[in-house]
């Protein structure tokens, strides 16, 4: 009789993203690319969480995200897993720049699926949207870090 609840984001990407960091890690991939898709991780899961949230103040994503974004460099830091002298890039933390990378990154895949979704009367132009754009965006900006950082160690 109801139509089902649609969350924000689906909790099998979740999961698929958190065991390809795993996996990703393990295969020596460098932590600054690894780290964007680490805080696309923590973005799908905030606003995954807020969908939850029975109060409408903490059902905003974006506030979620940011907590997270916080926590996660927060937990990073107690656990030394970042600020090794020689794992920086560009003088910055490659874990604290890809995790920042990261973080912005979604939230422009986010807002861009919205305003396509705006500009299309609540309606998405092509199956997975909200999954194609922000995994595409994230791919490119992997592979201009990558060919970045290759560059730079020449």
């Amino acid at each position: 009789m109801f139509p089902p609840v649609v969350y924000a984001q689906c909790p099998v990407c979740v999961v698929t993203i958190g065991g390809g960091l795993f996996i990703a890690k393990k295969l020596g991939i460098d932590d600054l690319l690894v780290s964007i898709w680490l805080s696309a991780l923590n973005t799908a899961v905030a606003f995954w969480f807020a969908s939850f949230m029975k109060n409408k103040l903490l059902k905003n994503g974006f506030g979620w995200t940011i907590a997270f974004y916080f926590l996660t460099i927060g937990t990073l830091f107690f656990t030394k897993q970042i600020g090794h002298k020689y794992n920086t890039f560009l003088g910055i933390d490659k874990v604290v720049a890809g995790t920042t990378i990261g973080f912005i990154i979604s939230l422009v895949a986010i807002i861009i699926d919205r305003i396509i979704r705006i500009k299309n009367n609540g309606k998405v132009l092509f199956y997975y949207q909200k999954v194609v754009i922000p995994f595409v965006i994230l791919l490119l900006t992997t592979l201009i870090f990558m060919y970045i950082m290759q560059f730079i160690k020449r």
